[in-house]
């Protein structure tokens, strides 16, 4: 069976490569600009010829998980798929597009127009990323008859239930807090405390991968964070990148010499209270229930026969989730919220953020594949029809 083309349309970075990879490449899904260089945009991945990262200006083609921009979104898919990332050759190569849910049916047209009518794509499967964590998690647990998948995404975080391989679409939720707010926040935090950084939005990015954490016990970590120094183990300095002699920063423990002429931030409760906002959005105006909420709440929705086993597989996907501490704090409070006659059970894979698309890998295996798919032929015969008559029930 030939190779497909997997394409996890993220709206932080994009997961391609063809099916026979090992790993997919991740692209971020934008089109920078910076200071040093004005008159070059960076799209993608380019972005690591930059000399300078300080003060980049980001150019988005998606908003709130959503295409916003199509010219954006066709350059950066232009560069993915020139000689110089990850090439196709779509008259023999078939294409896995993934999306996230409550997709709007005039951007998935749009994304049809394109693959089949600029890249001319022969074959086309366009999926939800979720749906794809799913087939992956069943492929690995035969087993189990239902599944939960928690998305903790760039825009927002999903949960959905799945029951016997179909998605229940009551118990698909979403709230509005992924990886761009808890970094805005952090942005805003930091510049009201220590300095304006509202402009580095690369660079504090990588701040709240390298530093912050989820609290176990809030009470008491706000509590050492008053506290001095060694009391205090919370505390750290984070040595901000020069991009002369020091391209990425890095975590500065106190107990270690300290270091001069490099710029620092003092990192402080900011570290664990970033990413609360995931399990609390109300703490900035976000009228919303937290994901342990939101999982207990969608199990709620799902027929009684089926919430044992939903709580027992649990699977976590998406680059928000890595931060340390997440998977506890997550059995923490849902083992709170749920009855204590069901089993909790969650499970963090080694790489969450490209576990989708390895789902994509392996459903491009499956020897129904190409009943999934609509080909060219199809698309121009019957129009965008086609493409929700065949999609909507694909799992």
């Amino acid at each position: 069976m030939p190779s497909a083309y997997v394409l996890d349309n993220g709206a932080y970075s994009i997961k391609v490569e063809h099916s026979n990879a090992a790993q997919p490449k991740l692209v971020p899904n934008c089109i920078m600009k910076a200071k040093s260089e004005k008159k070059r945009l960076f799209i993608g991945d380019q972005i690591d010829d930059c000399r300078d990262a300080s003060g980049l200006f980001y150019l988005l083609p998606m908003n709130k998980g959503l295409i916003v921009n199509w010219d954006l979104q066709k350059s950066v898919w232009d560069y993915i798929l020139s000689k110089d990332c990850c090439p196709a050759n779509f008259a023999e190569t078939p294409c896995i597009y993934m999306e996230p849910y409550f997709n709007y049916a005039s951007v998935q047209e749009g994304v049809a127009e394109i693959f089949f009518e600029e890249y001319e794509c022969q074959s086309f499967l366009r999926i939800p990323t979720g749906d794809l964590a799913e087939y992956h998690y069943r492929k690995q647990n035969p087993a189990a008859p239902c599944c939960l998948v928690i998305d903790a995404g760039y825009s927002f975080s999903h949960v959905a239930a799945y029951i016997n391989g179909k998605r229940d679409p009551k118990a698909t939720k979403r709230i509005d807090v992924g990886g761009k707010v808890l970094t805005n926040h952090l942005k805003e935090i930091i510049s009201y405390r220590q300095l304006n950084v509202m402009e580095e939005t690369y660079v504090m990015n990588q701040v709240k991968e390298d530093c912050c954490f989820v609290s176990l016990d809030l009470k008491a970590d706000f509590a050492k964070s008053k506290l001095k120094y060694p009391e205090n183990d919370i505390v750290r300095e984070y040595i901000l990148p020069d991009f002369t002699t020091l391209r990425r920063g890095y975590v500065h423990t106190l107990d270690q010499p300290p270091v001069v002429d490099q710029q620092k931030l003092r990192m402080n409760n900011e570290r664990f209270s970033v990413p609360e906002l995931l399990f609390h959005p109300s703490d900035v105006g976000i009228q919303q229930i937290g994901l342990a909420e939101l999982v207990h709440h969608c199990v709620e929705l799902c027929p009684e026969e089926a919430r044992s086993h939903l709580y027992e597989n649990i699977i976590i996907t998406g680059g928000t989730s890595q931060f340390p501490g997440f998977v506890d704090r997550l059995y923490k409070d849902v083992r709170a919220l749920a009855s204590d006659e069901y089993n909790i059970n969650i499970t963090l894979p080694p790489d969450p953020t490209t576990y989708s698309w390895q789902g994509g890998k392996l459903i491009s295996q499956d020897p129904e594949f190409y009943s999934f798919v609509v080909t060219k032929e199809e698309y121009y015969e019957e129009g965008p029809i086609i493409l929700l008559e065949r999609f909507d029930g694909v799992s």
